[in-house]
Parts: C-alpha cells; sequence; structure tokens
C-alpha cells in the first residue's frame, strides 16, 4: 500500500512539563500515584508553582508515538488542537522538526481555553503521576478532521485520552470513516484503565466494529474487559480485533494475531521516568509493521524503543532508535 502517510496520529496536543519530586509530594498535594488525572486551569497554576525545577516539551501520547515513527524515518502526520499562543506555537514547532506533517488550525483567543498541558511528577521509583489540563486540545471537533489526509494514511492511530471531549467521538468517526474508506487501518490505544472505566461501551463498540489493531497495557486490557485473569482478558479482545498488543512493564508485551499469541522480552533498562513506554512502545511496533516486519520484531522494536525513553526524563527518545534496532539485530 503506498500512501502519502504511513501513519497519522489522531490525540491531545499539550505541552508536557516534567519535574522529579519525593513521594511525600503526592500526598501533600492531594495526587493520586501512577495515573492520569485531569486538572482546571487553576489546578494547573497551583502545582506549578509548588513543583520546582521543571522541564518543558511537546507531549501527548499520541503525539508521542507520532514523534517517534517520524524520528525512524517513517512517513507520518498529526492531529491535534492547540492555541495560536506560545505554549501552541512550541508544539506546532517540535512536532514539524521531528519530521511529522502538522496541519491542524489553531484555535484563536474567541476559544477561551489555552493550549493544554500535563504537569509530570516523576518520583524516585520511576514512576509517574500525570496532572492535565487539557484546555483546547479537548476541543477537537470533525472540522479539525482532514478527511484527505486520513485517506491517505495506511493507519491511523487513535488516542483513547481524547475520547474524553465532547465532540471527539464524532471527530474519531469522521477519521475511521474517510482511512477505512480508502482501504486504510484503525489501530486504537486505551491509554488509561480511568479512561476506560468513563467510555468502556463507546470504546467496545468502536473495537468491535471498527479497530484493526489495539494497544494497552494489562491493567487497561483487565478493565475493558472485567477479567482478573489476563489470558482470558486477552483472548476475549482477541475475539474481537485482528491484532492485540498487550504490553506487561517488565514482562515485555504480548502480541495475539491469526490465533495464536508470542511474547516480545523486555529490554533490561534502568528506569529514571517512566513517561512515554507505552507510547514509545506503539512507535516502535507500528514502524515495524508498515516496514512490513513480523509481529515478533514488532513488539521487539516496541520494548527496545520503551526501553530507551524510560532510561531518561522525557517522553522523546535521546538515543537514534534506528541505531539500537540494529544493535538488537532487528534490521
Amino acid at each position: 500500500m503506498n500512501k502519502k502517510f504511513q501513519v497519522v496520529g489522531i490525540g491531545n496536543a499539550l505541552v508536557d512539563i516534567l519535574s522529579h519530586v519525593e513521594e511525600g509530594f503526592l500526598a501533600e498535594n492531594g495526587v493520586e500515584k501512577g495515573i492520569m488525572q485531569l486538572i482546571d486551569t487553576a489546578r494547573a497554576a497551583e502545582l506549578y508553582d509548588r513543583m520546582g525545577p521543571a522541564q518543558e516539551v511537546s507531549g501527548g501520547s499520541a503525539a508521542n508515538t507520532i514523534a517517534g515513527i517520524a524520528a525512524l524515518g517513517g512517513r507520518t502526520a498529526y492531529v491535534g488542537k492547540v492555541r495560536d499562543d506560545q505554549l501552541g506555537a512550541i508544539f506546532a514547532h517540535d512536532i514539524r522538526a521531528q519530521g511529522a506533517v502538522y496541519e491542524t488550525p489553531l484555535a484563536g483567543a474567541e476559544a477561551g481555553a489555552e493550549t493544554g498541558r500535563c504537569m509530570v511528577l516523576v518520583t524516585p521509583d520511576g514512576e509517574r503521576s500525570m496532572n492535565t489540563y487539557l484546555g483546547v486540545s479537548e476541543h477537537l471537533a470533525p472540522g479539525d478532521i482532514d478527511e484527505s489526509m486520513m485517506a491517505q494514511a495506511e493507519w491511523i492511530y487513535l488516542e483513547g485520552y481524547r475520547f474524553d471531549g465532547p465532540e471527539s467521538h464524532e471527530a474519531f468517526a469522521k477519521a475511521i470513516r474517510a482511512c477505512r474508506g480508502a482501504g486504510g487501518r484503525v489501530s486504537l490505544t486505551l491509554s488509561d484503565p480511568f479512561c476506560v472505566e468513563r467510555h468502556r461501551d463507546a470504546f467496545r463498540e468502536m473495537i468491535r466494529d471498527h479497530v484493526d489493531l489495539l494497544f494497552c497495557n494489562i491493567h487497561e486490557m483487565q478493565a475493558m474487559y472485567h477479567a482478573n485473569d489476563l489470558q482470558a482478558a486477552m483472548e476475549m479482545a482477541a475475539a474481537e480485533v485482528d491484532i492485540v498488543v498487550c504490553t506487561a512493564s517488565e514482562d515485555g508485551a504480548y502480541i495475539l494475531n491469526g490465533g495464536g499469541m508470542e511474547h516480545a522480552h523486555a529490554v533490561p533498562t534502568e528506569i529514571n521516568d517512566a513517561t512515554g513506554a507505552g507510547d514509545l512502545f506503539a512507535a516502535g511496533f507500528l514502524y515495524g509493521l508498515t516496514q512490513g516486519y513480523d509481529m515478533l520484531t514488532c513488539g521487539r522494536m516496541g520494548c527496545v524503543a520503551a526501553a530507551e525513553v524510560i532510561s531518561h526524563i522525557g517522553a522523546r527518545p535521546e538515543r537514534d532508535l534506528m541505531e539500537l534496532f540494529r544493535e538488537h539485530g532487528l534490521v
């Protein structure tokens, strides 16, 4: 399939603000560890004032994935809404600098909301607790979806977090119609177990009817299928989706396809910041898939990319991923 884009991502467009904190900081400031919490502008300002030194980088889960694929040389584009403000300019410049096409119209002052941001608090164990002000990103609407771009995609990659917007379901539906109508395929990441709880029925309908590749971790998988046993949950998912990829932290990832299951082992590394592990896993996997590699190799590429990104602060790779793939004998 020779299309302009190998993968087009659709999701949040945020600027990540990352800071290392002690465990006590979370309790003192009412932050629940290890999950993503939605916050408003006032809460974002409050946390920022208390965080201390921080690093600001463009982010958003699916944007990290698209940046990773672009860094590997994949043909990518991204759709996510920012405001025409300072943080919006940072996001747009950075995603384009990664090599991705970014043409989503900027929201003006009349939008009211500002460019979204995610306060990422990293504790000494490497776990990240995310406090996200979605801002204008929440208002991604059907009008922001360019049907011709979707039709030019081999795959679209949908971010589960974006289900929290009032018009985002309709935006996803428009993108799916345009992509599948032109022979493209659809992938979805479930993003977060609490996101699954909020939108289980809508997710389940989309998965059954429109999704060709499902990304999730073990917690999201069990939340979606209400199964305490991981194997049972994965089998339920595999009955509905052609390709199911379930990440399991230090146990690597399980790939279900064509009635069989393969296991890609994790790559040992020191965890400095778990931010972006799933995002970069998806980047490695989708890159391999669009290059025609077998499923197990795709999974191993995902594990290599994930290991690289958790070895340092921030959700974007610092080492050349293709070089790492060569070192592991994958290309």
